[in-house]
């Protein structure tokens, strides 16, 4: 008895993953959007940490944007090149 029901659940794993493997080319071959945009990431001038641009606090204005991991971080830029 343990025999069969040790097949129908390695047939069902199997039969599983092979679904996954199918649905995952379908969903490359048609472009899913289901992979998130790559977002760039610049590194703190400070303790070398990378960070992204849209949540980090930052010092400037333009080309001159210094992006910080943290606010400690962008306190000491400031000390250390205070204008």
């Amino acid at each position: 008895m343990a025999g069969w029901v040790l097949k129908l659940v390695l047939f069902w794993l199997v039969a599983r993953a092979v679904i996954k493997l199918v649905r995952g080319i379908y969903d490359g071959l048609k472009g899913a959007a289901s992979i998130p945009p790559a977002v760039a990431l610049v590194r703190d001038p400070v303790c070398g940490t990378f960070v992204t641009p849209a949540t980090a606090p930052s010092v400037g204005t333009g080309s001159q944007t210094r992006f910080f991991c943290s606010e400690n971080c962008r306190r000491i830029y400031r000390a250390k090149f205070a204008r």
